[in-house]
């Protein structure tokens, strides 16, 4: 007779290597992404443009870290976004302190490459 107990022996292995894949699958593709991202931007030239900061947001969160709530980190990662002669705009996460010293409406000279946001000099 093939019992509840049967089945959870049979199937927890099979769960349990699945559940490691897709972890390992997971944190190679991202491993990948950034490396490719990175290898983009460095081929990339580095190029400096009128703009205007039109806009700032922050992505603020909190981790959670053992089996309570007395184990908590937070972050904040900052975004600006610039708006270049064209008409385009573009988003650049930027330090705390650039992020600090900007301001919607300045403008100046953009200094980027690929995605990556290098400075911004006021005029």
């Amino acid at each position: 007779m093939f019992t509840g107990f049967d089945f959870l022996q049979k199937i927890f292995p099979i769960m349990f290597i699945t559940v490691f894949f897709i972890i390992i699958f997971v944190f190679i593709f991202t491993f990948v992404r950034i490396m490719r991202q990175r290898l983009s931007d460095n081929r990339s030239p580095v190029l400096t443009v009128d703009a205007a900061v039109t806009g700032k947001r922050e992505d603020f969160s909190v981790h959670h870290h053992g089996n309570s709530n007395m184990h908590m980190h937070s972050s904040t990662d900052y975004y600006v976004t610039f708006q270049v002669e064209s008409g385009d705009r573009m988003e650049f996460s930027v330090s705390g302190h650039e992020y600090g010293i900007l301001s919607e409406g300045d403008t100046g000279k953009l200094t980027f490459q690929g995605s990556r946001y290098l400075s911004f000099e006021r005029n």
